[in-house]
């Protein structure tokens, strides 16, 4: 499964960097496949390690703000293994 997550805190001021550092933190602790990108990050995994890996992230922010937004987009195919580099060297083959 790939997972687009989003997650930053809300009522902490303009600047979000900080916490989204710790979610990085976990994120790179997980060792699970992922990217980083402007708006997000991709996780490839199976359901509860993506899903704990997302729990884990929204706990520490929790920690710091009393609220926090989670947008999470999923991509689930059975038996698929390392997607994110071959679906996008496939669209790109195609260029």
């Amino acid at each position: 499964m790939i997972a687009e997550v989003s997650i930053f805190p809300i009522g902490v001021g303009e600047s979000l960097s900080g916490p989204v550092a710790e979610a990085f933190r976990i994120i790179r602790a997980s060792r699970l496949p992922y990217e980083h990108h402007a708006m997000g990050t991709n996780l490839e995994g199976d359901w509860d390690e993506v899903m704990a890996v997302i729990r884990a992230c929204r706990d520490r922010l929790l920690e710091s703000s009393h609220r926090v937004s989670i947008t999470i987009r999923i991509d689930d195919r059975r038996g698929a293994h390392n997607r994110m580099p071959r679906k996008v060297a496939s669209a790109d083959a195609k260029l």
